[in-house]
């Protein structure tokens, strides 16, 4: 096939194809210059890839993660592909890590010391840990007595839990410890499922 006859869309869904992890409309914009003809848009070929895989019923879908793209298995076809991994071990985060992580998520940018105010408890080796897994970063340092290191998110926080951007966190909640104390509960953050993330829709041509 002549590359003058390969249309925008195969080429998007050819780069989605083998990408290791979800990839921006602008990224793609980069990538497919040289084919775009005038007046195409990315975005447009990626809702009519999302369009033709639910017409055909594909097992597969194009989902909006990590404030990218990402071609995702959808939810009915789970247990098969876990068949797939069960030999692999897989890693779970602790009840207290994952309550460190909801802190750091929903207050960010914040000190270690912050989010011992906010736990109660030392927090040293759970954010060694955090960071060794890249679900943050040290993303700084807070201007005050000694200038003590800010923390966020990394973008593979928002993979790990299917979400398109932190704007699409669930509502923020609370639990009550026994002195009465509330904490950020973890509760709302659970590991995304194959077909999590943002669907992809037609949007209006400018």
């Amino acid at each position: 096939m002549s590359p003058k006859n390969i249309s925008l869309k195969r080429v998007v869904e050819a780069i989605l194809f083998v990408a290791p992890e979800p990839i921006s409309s602008g990224r793609l914009d980069e990538l497919t210059a040289g084919i775009r003809k005038e007046g195409e848009r990315v975005k447009d070929a990626l809702a009519e890839l999302a369009g033709e895989y639910e017409s055909e019923e594909r097992s597969f879908t194009i989902r909006k993660v990590a404030e990218g793209y990402q071609l995702r298995t959808r939810e009915i076809y789970a247990s098969w592909i876990r068949n797939l991994y069960r030999t692999r071990r897989t890693v779970y985060l602790s009840k207290p890590a994952l309550e460190t992580l909801a802190i750091i998520a929903y207050k960010q940018p914040i000190t270690r010391s912050e989010i011992e105010a906010i736990r109660g408890v030392a927090v040293d080796g759970i954010l060694k840990s955090l960071l060794e897994r890249e679900l943050i970063k040290i993303s700084g340092q807070k201007e005050v007595v000694g200038r003590p290191y800010l923390y966020r998110t990394c973008r593979k926080f928002l993979e790990h839990f299917g979400l398109p951007s932190l704007a699409a966190l669930p509502p923020l909640e609370s639990r009550e410890t026994p002195s009465g104390k509330k904490i950020i509960s973890a509760a709302q953050l659970r590991p995304a499922p194959p077909e999590a993330g943002e669907g992809i829709e037609p949007e209006e041509t400018q």
